[in-house]
């Protein structure tokens, strides 16, 4: 019984690590999570921080679910994921976006994407959030902005 708690553990602890990329480039990935938790955190948000260069995704808060997911992209026709977003975040002044979601008004979704000025060079962002709670696209970048700083970015 024991030994198979143990490898319960060990198997979901290998899990979890294989789920979410590890924080590249030295990122202070738990000063991250502690950024941004409170200043943005919700079960349905997702911030991606990517290379400028290689557009490689380095650290990832939430779930892959809510990265992925399409959701209204409110600035233009179809639907985007933070994921795709990202692309977005190399424009110039980046990209702040807000819309409801749900057909009867009672869910929105924010976007956030842009360049997040870093001691170790510049990292694209992007952010998303959607519920009945969630942020418009300029209070994501603005939060983003202050936890990314207090991160250590």
């Amino acid at each position: 019984m024991k030994l198979a708690a143990a490898f319960l553990v060990v198997g979901s602890l290998c899990f979890a690590a294989c789920s979410r990329p590890h924080a590249g480039r030295g990122l202070p990935s738990d000063a991250l999570d502690a950024a941004i938790g409170p200043a943005i955190g919700d079960p349905t948000t997702c911030v991606l921080l990517a290379d400028p260069t290689s557009g490689k995704v380095v650290y990832r808060y939430g779930e892959q679910f809510n990265c992925e997911r399409a959701l209204p992209a409110c600035d233009r026709a179809g639907t985007l994921s933070a994921r795709t977003a990202l692309a977005f975040a190399a424009t110039p002044g980046g990209r702040e976006a807000s819309c409801p979601s749900s057909a009867d008004g009672s869910r929105t979704v924010g976007w956030a994407q842009g360049r997040s000025k870093s001691r170790m060079g510049a990292l694209l962002y992007s952010a998303v959030m959607e519920g009945d709670r969630a942020l418009p696209g300029h209070e994501i970048a603005a939060r983003l902005a202050g936890a990314f700083g207090r991160a250590g970015l």
